[in-house]
């Protein structure tokens, strides 16, 4: 029997003898049966302690906190080392913890190894974001990068070179990018990202790294410089390469940074770029349009000889319109501006049928197109005439009275011109009728009383 399967034999014969325990008995513990800790992917949480524990856990690790400072002034720093990573491993509560970690990293650093310094401090900045020495911890971070970076690192009078891969080292620094996005050496980081891309000749990744400066930071100092990079970095590729859109976007870059910096101290070098990329694609497009010139293609060069006239010197501009006024007496009605490009009917002729089907959704025609649009404002004089501010007087009506249908009456009496008889007076005799007194509500009316005869005078 082989050696190795012991120990299989015995986890099986604990495994067995549990499960055939009786159901009454307590709840299994495995920590029992796997004494070995064999096939176990726990680990160790650590709580948080009460105010009682952590008082005395602050005082323990003070104590220890002071001994290795002591054992590190003195020149025993594996001494030191050994007691600040006891006092993380123990009290990673305690206020000294994160001290303990800084001081560890700072010691690691002091022997030159920086891979290693840096990954201390990354557990600082990851399990004590709340210690004092956070903002420490990134600075240290970034200056250990930047030592990765220039590939030495000076310990009193002697420069040590180093070997760290420049992977590695843009690797430390999206870190410090990563722990503090908007800190102070966030846009160092970013930008020093830039610059070992193109140490490294990788064109588009530096462009890359250099753009993400100026869209992310771009009221920092490095956001000028970084656009100025770009310019520079597409500009001499550009002289290298048959890539146009390099031309381009060094053309974008450099205006870019002539209108937003106009006083910065790249201005010289920006002009002397633009003119060095204004000269290439004069040249280049100078080149396109003799190959269509003789390719029997007239519009197609005389596009490209517009643009060598637009960007290339006077002498190189007085050449291209000499080539293009030859090309435009050879080929004047091809290269006769088309005055209907507007009222022009792009549909394919394949399709031209298909307007006129009910299920057809696409563009209108143009008379439906033209029909559809919004109305403009009138800017030339016409015969319109505003509506008067005066009103008119409205017309009257005759005098020969309301005519059938009429709802609003004539304007003079019906009985205008008519005689009418005289109205007689009335009697002096006649007296005014009385009236009967008001009655309360509910009663019943009182007749008025009978009129008193009077005797008749003797006559």
């Amino acid at each position: 029997m082989k050696l190795n399967s012991v120990p299989r034999l015995v986890l099986s014969a604990c495994f067995v003898g549990a499960l055939m325990a009786p159901a009454t008995s307590s709840a299994l513990d495995l920590d029992k049966l796997n004494p070995l800790n064999l096939f176990s992917g726990k680990k160790d949480d650590k709580k948080a302690p009460t105010a009682e524990e952590k008082a005395s856990q602050d005082a323990a690790a003070d104590a220890m906190l002071r001994d290795a400072h002591t054992a590190a002034s003195t020149g025993s720093e594996g001494k030191a080392q050994s007691i600040y990573k006891d006092i993380v491993s123990k009290y990673p509560f305690s206020d000294a913890a994160g001290e303990a970690q800084f001081s560890y990293a700072v010691l690691v650093r002091k022997n030159g190894k920086l891979e290693d310094a840096f990954d201390a401090f990354q557990k600082l900045i990851k399990d004590h974001r709340q210690s004092p020495r956070f903002a420490d911890a990134i600075e240290q971070q970034f200056s250990i990068a930047e030592e990765a970076k220039g590939g030495k690192k000076q310990t009193s009078m002697l420069l040590i070179p180093m070997k760290v891969d420049a992977s590695k080292t843009v690797e430390m620094y999206r870190t410090v990018i990563k722990n503090a996005p908007y800190g102070r050496y966030a846009p160092l980081a970013q930008f020093a990202i830039g610059e070992v891309f193109q140490d490294q000749n990788e064109k588009s990744k530096s462009t890359t790294a250099f753009q993400d400066v100026v869209d992310n930071y771009p009221n920092t100092p490095q956001a000028a410089e970084a656009q100025f990079r770009v310019g520079a970095i597409t500009s001499t590729a550009s002289r290298k390469t048959q890539d146009a859109s390099n031309l381009v976007t060094a053309r974008d870059a450099l205006e870019t940074y002539r209108t937003t910096h106009p006083t910065g101290e790249r201005m010289n070098e920006v002009e002397t770029e633009l003119n060095k990329n204004k000269e290439v694609s004069a040249q280049k497009s100078y080149a396109v349009a003799e190959f269509y010139a003789k390719s029997g293609k007239p519009k197609a060069a005389a596009i490209y000889y517009n643009d060598a006239i637009k960007y290339g010197t006077p002498e190189a501009a007085l050449k291209a319109r000499e080539k293009l006024a030859a090309l435009a007496a050879a080929h004047g009605e091809e290269l006769k501006k088309n005055t209907d490009v507007d009222q022009a009917d792009y549909t394919p002729a394949a399709a031209v049928n298909l307007k006129t089907r009910d299920e057809y959704a696409g563009p209108p025609a143009p008379e439906l197109a033209a029909a559809g649009r919004k109305p403009k404002m009138r800017v030339e004089r016409d015969e319109f005439k505003p509506i008067p501010v005066q009103e008119p007087e409205l017309p009257t009506r005759g005098n020969n009275g309301t005519a059938p249908g009429m709802l609003v009456p004539p304007t003079s009496s019906p009985t205008e011109g008519r005689e009418l008889l005289p109205i007689p007076p009335a009697p002096s005799n006649m007296t005014p009728p009385t009236l009967a007194p008001p009655t309360a509500p509910g009663s019943l009316p009182v007749p008025p009383k009978p009129e008193e005869q009077k005797p008749a005078l003797p006559k």
